[in-house]
């Protein structure tokens, strides 16, 4: 394709410098704003920058936005609205998809709407109701955080005592820690199977062929403990539209239609051989997913997103093996902790035993006289990739990748995508899921 001209916009955090420097390096034009100041050095030296995205507007040919988020609001979807409606080609929400992520009891509507199934799950907005709720009903639960707050990860607690003993003093912990700040919460009835992803990219009027099925690791440390983080590593397949989609996002298509959504949605589930329980949307892209996702596409990646944008039927080539993503990451993540970071983590080199530079993703990293560099202040500067003909070969390379990589400090999972091969993997073509 003929270059075009991509404006990125963070309007909160740096997340989708990834993305920025692929198309960049691709040949394309592309300038990369982000809002948050902690955040602005993120990209140095991989991608051009620009201090006031609104003035580039009428330079661009396709605008991307990266998260739902306009500091501690939601508010992208407005903005890509807005634009859609001036004739811009932008990758983005709505305010109503904006809506399916901040609140949770919306999201279940929307959900039962159009016919998908869901688990039982009850809005509370005073702490006291929600316990007494535990107490007449005793279960176990997960406790979801509503509004800006549940971008705090670690406050999502799922539950493991049948009485929802547990569940009952975390909530009464979260009342006196987090009552000024939390909106909300939900409780959902805790479902026991297998926690798979499907995403979906929607062009404005229909999902594309190719459905990105992935697996999220969320807590710290192998073996699936430790606190909540954003995530620690993804393993992930694409497939056709087969009865995991088509009994979920297949679903909303219509509605995804009239909203005029653009970009990728994801909703993740538990499945178990009597059905499948939507936990929770992601209407954006989600991360280190879209690094990943990015490395599976083995076409043209902002051809991809320009088409998309542009509401014609994109048909990317991807990968059709296994692939992995590992965040790798340092000192105090998930935490923030300055004086840890300072001593520990910021303007720490990255140093890479090769020149090859195959399956390393950009996330708090910057480039300086040639030398990457940690960046921002989350002390998450990298993800490293692999893929392979199984789940096994995509690991291997991976960690093998990995081991290229000398940085004071550094931990990530040694684990991901092991749970496909312990069973997950078996469960779903055994429960029917996968099909062709």
């Amino acid at each position: 394709m003929d270059a075009e001209r991509f404006l990125f916009v963070s309007a909160d955090a740096a997340l989708i410098t990834d993305l920025a420097w692929q198309v960049h390096r691709e040949g394309h034009d592309v300038k990369y704003y982000i809002e948050a100041e902690r955040d602005r050095e993120i990209g140095d030296g991989f991608v051009p920058k620009t201090d006031d995205w609104r003035a580039e507007v009428d330079w661009a040919d396709v605008i991307v936005f990266d998260d739902i988020w306009v500091g501690s609001d939601i508010g992208t979807g407005e903005l890509a609205q807005e634009l859609r409606e001036r004739g811009k080609a932008v990758v983005g929400g709505t305010p109503h998809t904006d809506h399916l992520e901040e609140d949770r009891g919306y999201a279940m509507e929307i959900l039962e709407e159009h016919g998908v199934n869901t688990v039982e799950h009850h809005i509370f907005h005073d702490f006291d109701v929600g316990i007494q709720h535990v107490k007449e009903h005793p279960a176990p639960y997960v406790i979801k955080p509503l509004g800006e707050v549940q971008n705090v990860k670690r406050l999502l607690y799922v539950g493991s005592e049948d009485d929802g003993s547990d569940v009952v003093d975390v909530l009464k912990a979260y009342k006196t820690a987090w009552g000024h700040r939390m909106k909300g919460f939900q409780l959902q009835r805790k479902v026991e199977g297998v926690e798979i992803a499907i995403c979906g990219f929607f062009n404005g009027n229909e999902f594309i062929d190719q459905v990105n099925f992935n697996f999220e690791h969320k807590k710290l440390f192998p073996g699936n403990i430790g606190p909540q983080t954003g995530e620690m590593g993804t393993s992930m397949f694409w497939a056709g539209q087969n009865r995991l989609f088509e009994e979920t996002l297949g679903r909303l298509e219509g509605w995804l239609a009239e909203e005029g959504y653009v970009g990728s949605i994801d909703i993740n589930c538990i499945v178990n051989e009597t059905g499948i329980y939507p936990l929770e949307f992601t209407p954006r892209f989600g991360y280190p997913t879209i690094a990943l996702q990015e490395e599976s596409i083995e076409s043209s990646t902002g051809q991809f997103f320009a088409d998309l944008a542009r509401g014609v039927d994109p048909d990317p080539d991807v990968h059709r093996g296994y692939q992995i993503a590992v965040r790798v990451v340092l000192p105090p993540f998930p935490f923030d902790d300055e004086q840890t970071y300072d001593e520990n983590s910021r303007n720490a080199a990255v140093v890479f035993e090769t020149e090859r530079r195959d399956g390393i993703h950009l996330e708090d990293a910057k480039r300086v006289d040639g030398q990457w560099r940690v960046a921002g202040e989350s002390g998450m500067p990298i993800v490293v990739t692999g893929t392979g003909d199984t789940m096994q070969a995509a690991r291997e390379q991976a960690y093998d990748r990995i081991d290229g990589i000398v940085m004071p400090n550094m931990y990530y999972r040694d684990d991901i995508g092991e749970r496909w091969i312990n069973g997950d993997g078996d469960r779903l073509q055994a429960w029917g899921y996968l099909g062709p």
